[in-house]
């Protein structure tokens, strides 16, 4: 089953994300958008869930601050209620800035950089020593790649052959303060992955079809961890946020959500 057939689209998670954060007034908007194709993919059938069934697939959105696009794909899929959602960032509500695993459908409390991959290579471990055949997937951000924490995770990851661990970089090029290739250039992303003994792929991460090959696939028959290199727009689909670092934190203005909503598609 797709991500068209069960209604969890990268149009409607965008939309989503621009309503909530103009709600909230909040930021981290250009970060959610980038990832709105990996997570419909993910969402719309390359994960294995259902519930508390201990052979499920797991997911840790290492790149915490894009959480408004988790919120929108759990609500697309039927894991979360409007009223919930509608909850982002109020008092009391489960739906912060960051995920929490209190919120059902959330695996793993992230937003803290570099501590997504490991806990994600601690579930994969468990997985082996319990003998289930449950994946796990990672999703990171390429600014992320900066923490030494994540290569020590990396390197754990292949000495122990976890096959059924996947991390998928989100490479949008630019972090909270700039542009990746000033902060600390990362390039070549890829080689430095397979470096840490992953089998590593690139691919366009707004292509559904190319994504969901890589993300489908089966594990690596010599046991190595797979890393997919996900090239991304940050701000994607709205053309006044693309490639701006002032949308990493930055809240719209009620014209700014009119342009944006027009952009994706929403009717405003």
């Amino acid at each position: 089953m797709n991500e068209e057939t069960r209604g969890v689209t990268p149009s409607g998670i965008r939309k989503i994300i621009l309503e909530q954060s103009y709600r909230a007034h909040v930021g981290h908007i250009g970060s959610a958008l980038s990832v709105a194709d990996i997570l419909s993919v993910l969402y719309g059938g390359v994960l294995r869930t259902g519930g508390d069934r201990a052979d499920r697939d797991r997911f840790a959105l290492s790149k915490g601050h894009a959480a408004l696009a988790l919120y929108a794909a759990l609500h697309l899929r039927g894991d979360i209620s409007r009223a919930q959602l509608d909850s982002f960032c109020g008092e009391g509500s489960k739906l912060g800035v960051h995920p929490e695993s209190c919120l059902p459908g959330v695996d793993f409390s992230t937003g803290s950089l570099g501590h997504g991959l490991s806990m994600a290579a601690g579930a994969a471990l468990a997985a082996r020593l319990q003998g289930s055949s449950r994946r796990v997937f990672a999703l990171l951000s390429d600014g992320e790649c900066n923490e030494g924490s994540i290569w020590e995770a990396a390197m754990f990851a292949a000495h122990r052959r976890l096959s059924g661990l996947t991390a998928i970089v989100d490479l949008n090029g630019q972090q909270a303060f700039g542009y990746t290739r000033d902060v600390m250039d990362m390039t070549p992303m890829a080689d430095r992955w397979r470096a840490f003994g992953w089998e590593a792929h690139e691919t366009d991460g707004h292509d559904a079809v190319a994504l969901r090959r890589l993300l489908s696939a089966a594990p690596a028959a010599d046991g190595r961890p797979r890393a997919v290199i996900a090239r991304t727009v940050f701000g994607k689909g709205v053309p006044f946020m693309e490639n701006k670092i002032k949308w990493h934190y930055w809240p719209m203005s009620e014209d700014e959500f009119r342009q944006a909503m027009a952009a994706v598609g929403g009717a405003q």
